[in-house]
């Protein structure tokens, strides 16, 4: 009888603990998929603005209210962009977002 409660204890443990192995990764794998989604669409997203015979992205600066022929980093920042000042900031969202002025 010991025995047996033994064998019990041990594989309710044993699956228990492969139960929660198989949700950690399938959340992260969940995580991994929606980050995934997300660098996608930004990149979609700044893809398909309108350059310039030199590649440059023709966006409306929100900063100086004027039309600009910028080149965009790796993280989709306008050259031009400048590191906490809220109109840059707004910028970089909007393109990220797809909803950026453009000529």
């Amino acid at each position: 009888m010991a025995d047996r409660r033994q064998l019990e204890r041990f594989l309710r443990s044993t699956l228990q603990g492969a139960g929660e192995q198989f949700e950690a990764f399938r959340r992260s794998t969940d995580e991994q998929l929606e980050e995934a989604r997300g660098t996608y669409e930004v990149a979609k997203n700044a893809r398909s603005l309108p350059t310039d015979e030199a590649g440059r992205a023709k966006i409306v600066c929100r900063r100086y209210a004027q039309e600009r022929a910028a080149t965009l980093d790796e993280e989709y920042r306008p050259a031009c962009y400048e590191a906490g000042h809220p109109d840059c900031e707004g910028c970089v969202e909007d393109v990220r977002e797809g909803r950026i002025e453009t000529w």
